[in-house]
């Protein structure tokens, strides 16, 4: 017989129940495979949110600021592409880290949840800075405008219509 459990039978409950919990807290590795395949999914991006700071090469980098910032700014020079460039290179090696500690750590839900939006947020920036970088951000921005602008048209028209016939 264990001589602690003798002492105080609730404090070794206690004890037990807490060792318990923790291990039932842990992800299991089918939720762990759901998460890694959620971030390998054609649409992990939706709903998820460029981290206002990430840490890289110990220092805290405004990525959320700098990704605002270089979608609000017109044409790029080829120093600011060089930049940028560089910026998704570290961004990468940030979020392969973040991944590995995703498939191989023991977790716990609220940690796997954590660890998968920073991850996701981490994804979403490369995505946003590639498409800066190479213009298609502005060119996709341009025609939504367009097309955004255009059905504003037609729903006026179709509003004046209804109008004038309810009038």
């Amino acid at each position: 017989m264990d001589p602690d459990s003798t002492q105080n039978p609730k404090q070794n409950s206690k004890a037990n129940y807490k060792i318990k919990k923790g291990m039932k807290d842990l992800i299991t590795e089918g939720e762990r495979k759901q998460l890694l395949e959620a971030l390998h999914s054609r649409l992990f991006w939706v709903g998820q949110y460029i981290p206002h700071k990430v840490e890289v090469e110990g220092k805290s980098c405004p990525l959320h600021e700098y990704v605002w910032n270089l979608i609000q700014k017109g044409e790029l020079t080829e120093e600011e592409k060089e930049k940028i460039r560089h910026c998704i290179d570290l961004i990468s090696e940030k979020e392969l880290e973040e991944e590995n500690k995703l498939e191989k750590d023991p977790l716990s839900r609220e940690e796997a949840q954590k660890i998968y939006h920073e991850t996701a947020g981490l994804l979403r920036a490369i995505m946003d800075l590639k498409e800066i970088e190479d213009g298609t951000m502005k060119e996709n921005s341009r025609r939504f405008q367009e097309r955004f602008n255009s059905q504003r048209v037609k729903d006026a028209k179709l509003w004046l219509e209804f109008i004038k016939k309810v009038t």
